[in-house]
């Protein structure tokens, strides 16, 4: 699935240039600062733009220092389609980046893993009924989920895969309930390779890396996708199988692929295939979604929790949903978001268990995203006016993508 984050301006093809002759321009329409700005840049335009063969390593290089960058290959064929760089662009400023052809047996640099995602199942063990009994935990590129597996089979750590970047962590549950909870981070540092390893449910007290931090239940805790059906959001609970591979693993970007085959609503039936993406340096988790079968009224929302207030807001293409309060498992400050396209939305409502928004896909493609922060995280959020504001601003970053321009030196 494209992305369509980011907006890129592209001027016509410049022949006969090497990786020496040839820049290209980051621009940053908005009056705030990107910092930690990512810019998906695909590997044909440079190609062209630079003269190199395809496949050509690149490295890239802004201000005589190092970019950091992850070589992207969504289909897993072994090609690169496309690089995402990272760099802080001011407020209605530009920064200039060249693009350089790794030298034969030059190494390509290496950058602080800031995004991952992990999926860790059990093996050397043994079913008995629907619990997995013994073994030993191995973390997998890709699994389909065994016939056996429900809630509770002891064979998923912590029940499912995880994606987390240095400001928060994700993970949802990989059985009937496809559900979405947070993890709440003390530390930049990766941290998911380690939950869930001393114990099957110990993440949900406090640790030094932090802890769960939401009480998901029956409800779509944040983000969940659903669909709005007699009255309350159906999770993707019943289908004929399921399957999910770890798509990209940082050190910008963490993705997770997942496919439904055969999810029932009502009489209906779709296959639905789920992107699941977080970038170093963002709480957003953006969320691709693609149907065989046309479903008018997909749904998410967020977990209805006491003591948190409701927030709306809305600026320009974007929406969002929100909570805040003293809702986290800790009984201390959370704040949930979901992000949406305001042309999607059909209807803002509510069941016993969520706060929900409805939403139409274009074409059996729908894309949002959702976000959590935690008042003991490292960039706390500790007032529902800075949450607010807050998410103004990641509406703002959706309404005014970065630009890239090419240009020849």
């Amino acid at each position: 699935m494209k992305s369509t984050l980011f907006s890129l301006l592209l001027l016509p093809a410049l022949t006969g240039l090497t990786a020496q002759d040839v820049t290209f321009t980051i621009t940053n329409p908005s009056a705030t600062q990107r910092t930690d700005a990512a810019i998906r840049v695909p590997s044909a335009e440079l190609v062209e733009h630079l003269g190199l063969t395809s496949g050509t390593p690149l490295h890239f290089i802004a201000k005589g220092r190092e970019i950091p960058y992850q070589a992207i290959d969504a289909d897993r064929d072994g090609t690169t389609e496309a690089y995402l760089l990272l760099l802080d662009v001011a407020g209605n400023g530009s920064a200039t980046v060249t693009p350089r052809a790794l030298k034969p047996g030059e190494t390509a640099p290496t950058f602080p893993q800031r995004a991952q995602a992990e999926l860790s199942h059990k093996v050397d063990g043994n079913w008995e009924d629907r619990e997995y009994m013994g073994g030993r935990f191995v973390n997998v590129d890709s699994l389909s989920v065994p016939p056996e597996h429900t809630d509770h089979s002891w064979y998923l750590r912590y029940e499912g895969p995880g994606w987390e970047s240095d400001l928060v962590g994700y993970r949802f549950y990989l059985d009937w309930r496809n559900a979405t909870d947070v993890f709440g981070k003390k530390t930049p540092d990766m941290v998911l390779q380690d939950v869930g390893q001393d114990g099957f449910d110990s993440y949900h007290e406090p640790a030094d890396w932090g802890m769960d931090v939401l009480k998901v239940g029956s409800a779509l805790g944040v983000g969940t996708l659903a669909t709005w059906h007699d009255g309350h959001a159906l999770r993707v609970e019943e289908t004929d199988s399921v399957a999910a591979t770890i798509a990209e693993n940082g050190p910008v970007e963490g993705r997770i692929r997942t496919r439904y085959y055969g999810w029932k609503i009502g009489d209906r039936t779709t296959d639905v295939v789920s992107e699941l993406s977080i970038q170093a340096g963002s709480r957003l988790t953006r969320h691709d979604v693609s149907l065989s079968e046309p479903l008018e009224n997909l749904a998410t929302g967020l977990v209805k929790l006491e003591d948190s207030e409701v927030l709306h807001g809305q600026s320009g293409d974007w929406s969002y949903l929100a909570t805040y309060g003293p809702q986290s498992l800790a009984k201390d400050l959370l704040g949930l978001a979901v992000i949406y396209r305001t042309a999607d939305e059909l209807e803002v409502t509510e069941d016993d268990h969520s706060h929900v928004v409805v939403l139409s896909p274009t074409d059996n493609q729908l894309t949002y995203y959702f976000l959590a922060t935690w008042e003991q995280d490292t960039q706390p959020i500790l007032s529902k006016e800075a949450f607010s504001d807050y998410l103004s601003e990641q509406l703002d970053r959706l309404n005014q993508p970065v630009n890239l321009t090419y240009a020849g030196r």
